[in-house]
């Protein structure tokens, strides 16, 4: 699996449809209408999310590996 940084998955999220509704210190909250999930992406720089957070992350937001 790609690791891929929190800026370039909360841009991902962004194109998919998904609004940021809050940023908390260094954690930015993104929730989506018709949906009850928020997902919150640590953005540390561009250090690379953890891969178990990054799975868990891509399976609430129905997101591919093909599409990292």
């Amino acid at each position: 699996m790609k690791a891929v940084s929190g800026k370039s998955f909360a841009r991902l999220l962004e194109k998919r449809g998904w609004e940021l509704a809050r940023v908390n210190g260094s954690h930015y909250i993104y929730i989506k209408t018709g949906r009850l999930e928020r997902i919150s992406i640590p953005v540390h720089k561009n250090k690379s999310l953890k891969i178990g957070l990054q799975r868990s992350l891509m399976r609430i937001a129905d997101i591919g590996e093909q599409e990292l």
